[in-house]
Order: structure tokens, then sequence, then C-alpha cells
């Protein structure tokens, strides 16, 4: 099982956070994609490749909204080259990214197009131009130039499958798929290379969320075990439970609302003491402290529902835990909204974050 680091993409900081990580064992650091909340997420990714050797980078996540897929495939193939093949492309329906600009995720049907053109152009495909989402309001079709001659589809003409990429050597830029509720589960089993579950550390979420997936592979003519399977999590290390808790309520407010984020009946297996605290979750939501431990959402949360929901305890408690989703298939986990100056920053972080560095990866890792 690989375990990352999730960090926002302070361009004046990344260096320094992404050597944190890789000399504090990591496999990876990946980085949020939200423009009115941080930085440029692939500037901070190229900056980090830089200072790091082994260290694997990623988004955490990227949306099919506010970049086009030919934009998002040519960013992955330069943070690729520049890092030697250290980088993995995480995308998702969008969240603060979008509020930000006035709207909800993306729509289904327009993801799911992005999620295919963007595999194409990584796997060095063509993609016709007609089946490209830009408004006719804002630019007219090529035709309207008369050109003698023209590209006739889009394609990367560069950087893919070929003798400057890589050593040659073909690899494809991994893509994995942020999904909680189960259109976005199927969606990403068909075309991802990696279904990231948002649903929790609960062993019954996360088995839902694999039958989910492998039923659309089967759905589809493909076979159920040919996509992999990570999961997004909030996790603390402590001695004492409550201060665990304490340092990831924030983080873990996020990733709860997506179990309700339009409200009604939370997605997946969940017992009726849950749904209520969800519900509750969701009526009190402050974008303005999103991530926040100090926020109304983050105080909603019962210590029952966040031992369930994540990995909190001691070494020996999260080890056990980990252990028991990698037995299920969950071969990657992102400890998802730790940023490091949210969680890691306070002298009780700081010993969390030196608990897991220590004696959680070394275990987990070595497994």
């Amino acid at each position: 099982m690989e375990l990352w680091l999730h960090a926002f993409p302070a361009p004046l900081q990344i260096r320094d956070v992404a050597k944190a990580a890789e000399d504090g064992g990591w496999d990876g650091l990946a980085v949020v994609d939200t423009q009115n909340l941080s930085g440029e997420c692939f500037v901070a990714l190229a900056l980090a490749a830089t200072a790091t050797e082994r260290l694997k980078l990623g988004l955490a996540v990227g949306n099919s909204v506010t970049r086009l897929p030919a934009v998002n495939a040519a960013a992955c193939l330069s943070i690729d080259q520049v890092s030697g093949g250290r980088f993995e492309f995480g995308i998702g329906r969008g969240d603060s990214c979008l509020v930000h600009l006035g709207c909800a995720p993306g729509r289904l049907g327009h993801f799911e197009r992005h999620l295919t053109q963007l595999q194409a152009y990584l796997s060095g495909g063509d993609v016709p131009f007609d089946e490209i989402d830009i408004p006719l309001e804002y630019a007219a079709p090529a035709d309207a130039l008369e050109l003698a001659e023209g590209p006739g589809v889009s394609r990367m003409a560069w950087g893919t499958l070929s003798e400057d990429s890589l050593g040659g050597d073909g690899r494809k830029v991994p893509v994995e798929v942020a999904a909680t509720g189960p259109k976005v589960i199927g969606i990403a089993a068909v075309h991802a290379d990696r279904v990231m579950f948002a649903v929790g550390a609960d062993p019954e979420r996360l088995a839902w969320g694999i039958d989910v997936a492998k039923a659309a592979r089967r759905n589809a003519g493909l076979d159920p075990d040919g996509v992999k399977f990570g999961a997004y999590l909030n996790m603390a290390c402590h001695a004492d439970p409550d201060t665990a808790r304490d340092l990831i309520r924030g983080p873990m407010s996020v990733f709860a609302r997506f179990q309700v984020m339009q409200g009604g009946t939370p997605v997946g297996p969940t017992s009726e003491e849950t749904a209520k605290t969800l519900h509750t979750l969701h009526e009190v939501y402050d974008f303005g402290g999103h991530s926040r431990n100090e926020s109304p959402q983050a105080a909603s949360l019962p210590a029952d529902f966040m031992d369930r929901f994540g990995v909190v305890g001691t070494p020996d408690s999260c080890i056990a835990k980990l252990n028991e989703l990698e037995s299920m298939g969950i071969d990657k986990v992102l400890l998802s909204g730790q940023f490091n100056e949210n969680v890691y920053a306070s002298p009780e972080g700081a010993v969390a974050r030196r608990l897991l560095e220590t004696e959680v990866l070394p275990v987990v890792q070595g497994g």
C-alpha cells in the first residue's frame, strides 16, 4: 500500500514541503487544484519535481470544467517529463474550485466526455473536433479560416509514447478519479486507471464501492479486476484519541460532506445514526470555514462517527485498519485534506506526523 500526503500548492513553500515528504518516507505528495484558494497547481508540481528524486507527485484533484482535456493532458505530460515519470493525475467533478466560480460540481455527461478525451490524449490517440466542448459563442469552427490545410483531429503532437518521452518506454500517465456516488464510481471504473474512493475508511462502505466498480466493468464488458482501487482517508495518529480527532476535524468535514452534498439520502451503506450526522453536517456547512478545524461543520462531527469514517488512534490501531483496507484491494491511500498548516503545524500535529513517519509508514509500506 502506498501512503501519500496532501498539500496546498503554495509556490514559495512547495519545494520544502515536497522535500520534507520525501525525507519522511512518504510514497507521494498530491496538491489541490483550487485556483481561488491557492497557487497554480502545475507550477507547484514542477517545482516539487525539481526538489525531489523519489517522491511520486499527483493532483488531488483536478476537474473537468476549468480546463479542457487537451490542456489537462499537456500539463500532465509536462509534469511527468520534468519528474522523470513520477506523476499521477487525479481528477473529479470539482468542489471548491467551482464553488468559488459560483458553480456546483461538473455534470456527469461532461465529466465522462472529459475523462474519455483525456485518456485518448495521454494514450497517443485522437479526439475529433466535433466532440470538444468549446461553445460556438466562444469560438467559431476552424473551417471559418479557410485554411489550405489544417489538423483534421486534435492530438498531443509531442511527449506521449515517443522517443523523447521518458526514454521512449511508452509509459502512460496514470489517471485516477475521485469518486463518492455510484454513478461517478461507475464512470471511473470504466475509464480510469484507478478509482480513488472518497467514502471514508469504513470497510463496509469501501466494500460497497468496490462492488459498484466491478459491476460497472462487467456491464461494460471489461475485466472486473482490470482497475486499481485507492482511497482518500482522514488519518491522525496519537496516543490520545481526542487529540487525534481534533487534528482532523476540518479535513474530515470536507470529505464527510461529499456523502450528502446535495442533501437527501447519503450515498452508500449508512446507519440511521450516521445519516443523522451527515444531514446535520450538510445543514451547518459554512464554506468560509472549508477544511478548517474551527468551523461549525467540524464541530458537528461526533467521536464515534470520526472513528468509523477516519483512521484515528495509536500507531497499532492505525496500522491494523490500514492492513484491513489493503486486504480488501486498496493499494493507495491519500491522506486527504491534511494540509501542513491545518494539521501538522501545532505541537500535537508534529507529534502525530512523527508517529506516522516513524511507526506507521515503515510497517504498512513493508507489509
